[in-house]
């Protein structure tokens, strides 16, 4: 009897069927999109607020930069611009004319040491001048009148300058108010002390002292 031969079964691909199959389904796996470990940097708050800071940043520095640009204080370009405006006074000028102005008023009222000693050397020429030779009217002009004269034209100079200093302190900017008062007062008071000083260079308040009339001759 023949032994009877097996048919060969066929080889069962089954398996390799399926590793095949995997495979490509593996490779689909890897291709197909899945989540991204690496964050969009539209999606990361920290990075977009880092991002509009920066943003905002530069813009400041261009608006600092502009700004800056503007408002540099070129004197030349501010007088294109516009008027140039001087800073303000602080009046320390016109405080200190108008203090000048009455103490010289005062002085011219009162009197100086200057003008004692120019009638002290008034009084020293007249006598030198006339020695014993003059006569009584003579001694009288020269050594007196002279020096009353001479004291009442410093005293007008004085007043002079302070009616020419408190007319100052009235022009000057002035940032006390105290110091228009004290300038009228200077004023007014020079203008006092210059009227005296006319009056006693004329004669028009005190005049000369004359001499006593002259005795007739006596007759024997």
């Amino acid at each position: 009897m023949n032994p009877t031969t097996k048919p060969e079964e066929p080889a069962d691909e089954s398996g390799d069927n399926e590793a095949e199959r995997a495979v490509p389904a593996a490779a689909d796996k890897s291709d197909a999109p899945g989540p991204s470990l690496a964050k969009d940097p539209g999606e990361n708050p920290e990075a977009g607020a880092a991002e509009g800071a920066h943003r905002a940043g530069d813009g400041d520095g261009a608006g600092t930069a502009s700004d800056d640009d503007g408002d540099d204080g070129d004197p030349l370009t501010d007088d294109l611009d516009g008027e140039y405006t001087p800073p303000p006074s602080s009046g320390l000028a016109a405080a200190s004319t108008a203090l000048i102005s009455v103490l010289l008023s005062l002085v011219a009222l009162i009197g100086t040491w200057s003008g004692r000693v120019i009638a002290e050397r008034e009084t020293l020429v007249g006598q030198i001048d006339l020695g014993q030779t003059g006569t009584a009217e003579q001694q009288i002009s020269e050594i007196y009148g002279d020096a009353w004269h001479a004291t009442a034209l410093t005293n007008g100079i004085f007043a002079v300058l302070a009616l020419i200093v408190g007319l100052a302190a009235l022009g000057l900017p002035q940032r006390k108010s105290w110091v228009r008062p004290f300038a009228v007062a200077g004023i007014a008071l020079g203008a006092l002390a210059l009227l005296i000083s006319v009056g006693m260079y004329f004669d028009v308040f005190v005049s000369l002292p004359e001499p006593p009339p002259a005795a007739p001759p006596t007759t024997g």
